[in-house]
């Protein structure tokens, strides 16, 4: 197989897997457009008849769904804040000094990734109420989602900070630089590009966040949009439009920023790759 036909396909092989992949959010789409006979019809329509707009402004209206938008882009942000407060730092030590103990941290780092939230929620849960950080509900969501966060945040930036040469520190060290100097002076602003984008990452994964919410958060007014969307569901659900409505004008942003940013994305993940 020559070259040509082989990037041929390789492209064709791309865009069925690229359209299997879409699909279902092709079908959220559409389903939130149809009407209840067109949800359950067999065959199934891949294109509504007659397209119900009004869905979304029912769905905004009877679920108050500009609030729940509000509590999760609270709770993300917050979540973002935390973590590139404490992990810039942590994430710098670990590519810069090496030792048993920087080691021994960077291994437990990595292990903590690997805990589900579904197991951390008890003794979080537990942990939080007996310091009464329960009463500040959205606050114990953002830590605790800071805290789960956090190891993939470390390991991202540590990658981004490996990649910038350490000759520029001692550049920086001898033309009378101090140590801290050196940090927010030449390091920062070269692995700002990383920083960001991994806070993008952490932003779109709390944005969606749901276990420590559904567990922490009792008052109404206080749920981010996730369970929101949760509240559908019940033993008789048939509702499948507004359902699908709900979920459009909740992931909608995040794949709109995905989209606009998906370049800067790829090129802070790899950032670290030729090190």
């Amino acid at each position: 197989m020559n070259t040509t036909n082989r990037d041929r396909l390789m492209l064709a092989i791309s865009i069925v897997m690229a359209a299997i992949y879409l699909f279902p959010l092709y079908w959220m789409y559409i389903t939130a457009l149809k009407s209840g006979s067109e949800m359950f019809a067999t065959p199934p329509s891949f294109w509504p008849t007659s397209p119900q707009w009004g869905t979304y402004a029912a769905v905004w209206e009877s679920r108050n769904m500009g609030r729940y938008l509000w509590n999760s882009l609270v709770i993300a942000l917050g979540s973002v804040a935390l973590i590139t407060l404490l992990g810039v730092g942590c994430a710098y030590v670990l590519a810069r000094y090496r030792n048993v103990w920087v080691d021994i941290g960077l291994f437990l780092i990595l292990m903590l990734q690997v805990l589900p939230a579904s197991l951390m929620i008890t003794p979080i849960f537990v942990g939080f109420s007996q310091i009464g950080l329960l009463s500040t509900p959205r606050l114990a969501v953002i830590i605790a989602v800071a805290a789960k966060s956090m190891p993939f945040f470390v390991i991202l930036v540590r990658a981004t900070f490996m990649s910038v040469p350490q000759e520029l520190e001692e550049a920086a060290l001898v033309d009378g630089n101090s140590r801290v100097g050196a940090f927010f002076n030449i390091v920062l602003p070269l692995a700002r590009n990383g920083i960001l984008v991994s806070a993008i990452l952490i932003f779109m994964q709390a944005f969606g966040e749901f276990v420590y919410s559904k567990s922490m958060i009792q008052a109404a007014e206080l749920q981010p949009a996730s369970v929101g969307l949760n509240s559908f569901m019940g033993p008789n659900t048939n509702e499948w439009n507004n359902i699908m409505a709900y979920a459009t004008m909740y992931v909608t942003p995040i794949l709109a920023i995905f989209v606009l940013l998906q370049r800067r994305i790829v090129s802070g993940l790899t950032s670290g790759a030729l090190k």
